[in-house]
């Protein structure tokens, strides 16, 4: 393995689930210790991105990670346990990340399953 080697971590722009992964990495201090690919949605920063991913990954989503050369992973939960033990703090124990996983995260979450719902329901309809 390459002792040079960072994790690379893969953000899309207004996605929630990588803003959770960005906002452990800020505030575990672990920045310097990952690579950072941002894009947009719609960008050929996008398009780059996915072409990339596309043949390590089941299904390419967002946030996604290669942790170690050739390994990748693309839930945010799974990628902070890895970025845990990385940087060695815990998830649990940052007041911004749990103030945005219990706040702005799960409301955002509770409003795209009432949507998703009421999609559903329209349909059935």
């Amino acid at each position: 393995m390459n002792d040079d080697f960072k994790p690379v971590l893969y953000l899309k722009e207004n996605c929630p689930f990588c803003l959770k992964v960005r906002i452990f990495v800020l505030e575990s201090g672990s920045a310097d210790q990952v690579t950072v690919r941002d894009f947009s949605e719609g960008t050929e920063g996008e398009t780059q991105v996915k072409s990339e991913l596309s043949g390590h990954l089941d299904k390419v989503s967002f946030p996604a990670a290669q942790m170690a050369p050739g390994s990748f992973i693309n839930e945010s939960d799974d990628i902070i346990a890895k970025l845990e033990t990385l940087s060695g703090k815990q998830a649990g124990q940052m007041a911004v990340y749990q103030n945005y996983v219990n706040g702005a995260f799960s409301l955002a979450m509770t409003l795209w399953r009432e949507n998703a719902a009421l999609k559903q329901a329209a349909a059935s309809a």
